[in-house]
């Protein structure tokens, strides 16, 4: 059972076994539900274009006195799956499979996720197994490797128990053998972790299960009690407890914030006890930070504005950030109702200032603004109209009315609007060609949805498009059209460069011109040679494609017009200075 939220409704969905794509269309937000009849039950939210692909097996349960997270780094699709698919790692104790295809893309997962277990390939492409480790030991010192490999070569049995890996296998795998070496790496580990940390952190780890477990519907209510008794906590489960769910939404990772996690959950805890209430606390799929506030006494309005202002203020430090209050609950097994209504409720924070911090009653209080306005029933139009006019002081009136209509009307969902903006980003990039004005060679279409999804809240956004559409009049005052047969020339390598026999013949042809004339017309005009500026042009675009680790460095060699691999590497080291694999590590 599962939940999905589209335009203000909940739709429910079954699944087994969960395989998640961080793609351009869906992103995996939230762990909701939980129950018998299905091993995975998800929360949905709409995201475009995620730039870095991220694969992910989940299945959660509870393995008594931890959970753990395995990361399989592989070259070999057929390895991973054979591995993933050929265990019973709920039988190991095995709660959260993680997956990535080289070195580079596992230590972007391992800190990201932190696995306590890391079974990694020894021979990778772009970054070896060895050179992973090396430098993920400084971040995750506790994480057990065990190297699997299809060479005997003593250097790396060497490099691998210099890193401390308690077991070195030998490729074609037998399951046996890793299972074998999965169970000595969990003792390890657990071992680790009672003399790292001892009694105090075991309790923190019993809460944090404990909070995360509130998120779900409870599929069994003794799983609940138990962890509330483990953790000493029996009061939990008396009649009468009040439970509200608070969300803080970060800007960023928690990582990539600096917060410490410990520090902030005991000022948090220090500063409830004033009210004589407890906090459960819970960190959930990166940027977002749960707050289970518990007590005998309900949180009053006044109580609750309290806590909200100082939960943000602690959180400050972290940047731009948006906090939501779910309903209170009277039963520690209906939490999850608590913590869905501050999920959706999540939603509206788009339309508010950053460090808003937003409850139920707030937006009760926000009356309907009624019917849509005759000037939005088609914006993108009446916007073209205004750019092509050249009639700026209507575009910035237009675009003014447009921020205030939907800054007060909370009837719709981001997603409604990150798509009109969309549109208007297009509408502008379309009146910039239309006019001929000179945009930047990677001002392209992949920008226009970066600024979507960088945008945090409502504001921002608009600003974005505020100021694009200011620096278009501004461009137009000051610009000379530019010359129509440069102009084609331009268009036509824009929309044909990925061609690998795109020729100055094909070029001239396009603009009816012999190709000697175009070559001295397009230098005597710009400056380059024709060759020049489509190389440029070229290396551009694989630059972009280099930042994103889905796609081979063979790959964008094709997809920028290059059949001859060697080529492109010399070509875009004489252009940028680095190779394309130096270039991607270096964006890295």
């Amino acid at each position: 059972m599962g939940i999905f939220l589209d335009k203000g409704k909940i739709f429910f969905f079954s699944c087994k076994i969960l395989l998640i794509n961080h793609c351009p269309i869906l992103v995996f937000l939230y762990t909701l539900c939980y129950n018998d009849n299905a091993d995975v039950t998800v929360f949905w939210e709409y995201k475009q274009n995620c730039k870095r692909p991220i694969y992910k097996a989940m299945k959660l349960c509870s393995i008594g006195e931890l959970y753990m997270k395995l990361l399989i780094v592989d070259d070999e699709e057929l390895t991973r799956t054979g591995l993933i698919s050929s265990i019973d790692w709920d039988s190991l104790g095995i709660t959260e499979i993680l997956q990535a295809d080289d070195g580079v893309n596992g230590l972007e997962m391992a800190k990201l996720y932190k696995p306590e277990i890391i079974l990694c390939d020894v021979r990778m492409p772009r970054m070896t197994g060895i050179a992973m480790l090396e430098r993920l030991e400084k971040f995750l010192p506790d994480s057990i490797p065990i190297f699997m490999s299809g060479y005997s070569d003593k250097e790396y049995l060497k490099a691998a128990i210099k890193l401390k890996a308690i077991n070195y296998i030998e490729k074609p795998l037998h399951p046996e053998e890793v299972q074998a070496a999965v169970l000595e790496a969990q003792t390890l580990y657990k071992q680790k972790l009672r003399s790292h940390r001892g009694e105090a952190i075991h309790s923190q780890e019993i809460a944090t299960r404990l909070a995360q477990q509130l998120t779900l519907p409870p599929s069994d209510n003794n799983k609940i009690a138990d962890l509330c008794l483990e953790l000493g906590q029996s009061e939990l489960l008396e009649n009468g407890m009040n439970f509200t769910s608070v969300i803080v939404k970060l800007n960023g990772s928690v990582e990539a914030s600096g917060i410490f996690l410990e520090d902030l959950q005991n000022d948090i805890s220090h500063f409830l006890e004033h009210y004589h209430l407890k906090c459960l606390f819970a960190e959930k799929r990166v940027q977002y930070l749960v707050h289970h506030i518990y007590g005998r006494n309900a949180l009053s309005p006044t109580t609750l504005s309290a806590v909200g202002s100082y939960i943000s203020r602690q959180y400050d430090t972290c940047g731009k950030h948006l906090i939501a209050a779910g309903n209170t609950v009277t039963d520690i097994f209906r939490v999850y109702q608590s913590y869905a209504s501050a999920v959706i409720l999540l939603q509206n924070c788009f339309f508010f200032p950053e460090k808003t911090f937003l409850t139920e009653n707030a937006i009760r209080r926000l009356s309907p603004k009624g019917p849509v306005p005759d000037f939005l029933q088609s914006p993108e139009n009446t916007f073209s109209k205004y750019l092509l006019a050249g009639e700026e002081e209507h575009c910035s009136q237009f675009l003014d009315e447009l921020f205030r209509y939907y800054s007060c009307n909370h009837t719709f969902m981001p997603n409604q609007i990150r798509d009109l903006y969309y549109q208007l980003f297009n509408t502008l990039s379309a009146s910039r060609k239309k006019n001929q004005l000179e945009t930047e060679l990677h001002e392209k279409q992949d920008l226009i949805v970066d600024t979507l999804n960088n945008a945090f809240t409502y504001e921002e956004l608009h600003k974005a498009l505020k100021e694009k559409t200011a620096q278009y009049f501004e461009d137009a005052k000051n610009s000379q059209p530019e010359n129509s047969t440069i102009f084609m020339i331009k268009d036509y390598i824009s929309r044909n460069y990925m061609n690998d026999t795109l020729s100055v013949k094909d070029i001239s042809g396009h603009v009816y011109l012999s190709a000697s004339y175009v070559c001295t017309f397009f230098k005597s005009e710009t400056g380059q040679t024709l060759n020049q500026y489509l190389t440029e042009y070229r290396m551009e675009k694989a630059k972009q494609l280099l930042s994103d680790p889905r796609y081979k460095i063979s790959e964008i060699s094709s997809k920028v017009g290059y059949t001859d691999g060697n080529y492109f590497g010399k070509s875009f080291k004489k252009y940028s200075g680095f190779s394309p694999s130096e270039y991607r590590e270096k964006m890295s």
